[in-house]
């Protein structure tokens, strides 16, 4: 399954359908422990388009998640 082209007809690299990797914990902040999405972000992934979801995506890469043993 390949990704649709994104705005400029540049296609963003291949991901999973979701970040999520079952290690779900916003105990201390807002953020997922595990995937590193706020709680607004994981509650609107589904209707997120891709662009939004390619945002999120670059940010929590750049910040070293997923982590699935944290």
């Amino acid at each position: 399954m390949s990704a649709p082209p994104s705005e400029g007809g540049v296609k963003p690299p291949e991901r999973p359908d979701t970040p999520c990797v079952a290690v779900c914990s916003t105990t201390f902040d807002e953020i997922c422990r595990g995937c590193g999405r706020s709680v607004v972000e994981v509650a609107h992934w589904v209707s997120m388009s891709d662009a939004e979801k390619e945002v999120v995506w670059v940010r929590i890469l750049a910040q070293g998640y997923p982590r699935r043993n944290t």
